[in-house]
């Protein structure tokens, strides 16, 4: 299904058609079919919504650069346009980032954070990883003019994400624009019951990540999930979904 929000068709799905809405907001570049199966496992007991964001899945990318507090509104107004009322949120990766400006501009029942990002609590390795490539591309500027494509085509392949490797010319500077934002003291803010899940083995997000975000959300709950990368959704499909109904089975209406 679309539904138009500003200049952007935006495609979503509706499973179930219980009391208790459930909107899920997926990583950066995923979309909802990643989330099959958790969804299979509570649609008969939830109404679940599961976007794809502006430029992935379905969804078309508007014909202009996006900021992380524009991902925001479109989600406000995606929930006011279809009336969605006390919602569970929840949130992988770059959905925490949204997240985290969202819960007081709108009623959330409560979280479930999984491996979110938006923390920017960058490990030494990445920070030193950082730091070389800004000082490598000044080079750039002394070199002669013919040799400045090649070197930069080589310093781009050689420190850029693979992330951002994959994405089309027209939104790297959306992607540039979303990771730039520390959005740790609006995390610092939510006040909502939280669960946090985490994989031990995230190289994205590290798992420090996680302890920091179970620390600065006073109401909320860690639970690392052993043996795991950036997606334990996925990874380990039946204890997530598990473990994902327990927290929620009580708002079963």
């Amino acid at each position: 299904m679309y539904i138009k929000i500003n200049d952007i068709n935006l495609y979503y799905e509706k499973h179930g058609n219980k009391k208790q809405e459930i909107v899920i907001l997926p990583g950066w570049g995923d979309n909802r079919q990643t989330f099959n199966y958790l969804i299979n496992y509570l649609k008969d007991y939830f109404t679940i919504y599961i976007i794809d964001y502006p430029g992935f899945g379905n969804s078309n990318f508007p014909n202009k650069d996006l900021t992380i507090y524009e991902y925001a509104n479109i989600i406000i107004k995606f929930i006011n346009k279809l009336n969605i009322k006390n919602p569970i949120i929840f949130a992988h990766s770059f959905g925490g980032r949204i997240v985290s400006l969202l819960t007081n501009q709108i009623k959330i029942k409560k979280l479930l954070l999984i491996d979110v990002a938006g923390i920017n609590n960058l490990k030494l390795k990445l920070k030193i990883k950082t730091t070389i490539y800004k000082l490598l591309k000044l080079i750039k500027y002394l070199l002669p003019k013919k040799l400045k494509k090649r070197y930069g085509t080589y310093l781009f392949n050689k420190f850029a994400s693979s992330d951002y490797k994959s994405l089309d010319n027209n939104i790297k500077k959306t992607f540039q624009n979303v990771v730039k934002v520390n959005l740790k003291n609006n995390y610092k803010n939510i006040s909502q019951e939280t669960l946090i899940l985490w994989g031990t083995l995230d190289n994205i997000t590290p798992i420090e990540n996680g302890i920091l975000l179970n620390k600065i959300i006073k109401n909320s709950t860690l639970i690392k999930i052993d043996n795991c990368y950036h997606f334990p959704y996925l990874e380990k499909k039946y204890l997530v979904s598990r473990i994902i109904y327990e927290y929620i089975k009580k708002d079963i209406i």
